[in-house]
């Protein structure tokens, strides 16, 4: 079983280098937050071979054609569903450590004033 992911675009260059002209991919992108992207998706595979998952770019190019090549790292900014891995360059050191603990009673890094 494989693993997929669709793709979405948030800025109005992601939809233009697709086929959209300029002016409607501007107006898009500022009705929406995020724009799917249809016929695209990154799926996962398993490679006999290697014995390893490989990601790829799927493209559908005809009514039962597909392009299918190794992800590009860019492409995993425009996915839905994935968490990005490193982290939300808005949250601090502090929350991450601690979103990653295991137990709610490990307290060393609060200090109490009394």
């Amino acid at each position: 079983m494989s693993q997929k992911y669709h793709l979405f675009a948030d800025q109005a260059g992601q939809l233009q280098q697709r086929g959209m002209n300029r002016r409607s991919a501007l107006m898009l992108v500022a009705s929406q937050t995020a724009v799917p992207i249809e016929g695209e998706w990154l799926e996962a595979f398993w490679c006999e071979e290697c014995q390893q998952t490989k990601w790829y770019h799927v493209h559908k190019s005809g009514d039962r054609n597909y392009e299918i090549v190794p992800a590009p790292q860019q492409l995993w900014q425009q996915v839905t569903g994935v968490i990005a891995p490193h982290g939300n360059p808005s949250v601090g050191e502090f929350t991450r450590r601690q979103s990653r603990l295991i137990s709610y009673n490990n307290i060393k890094d609060f200090k109490f004033v009394g």
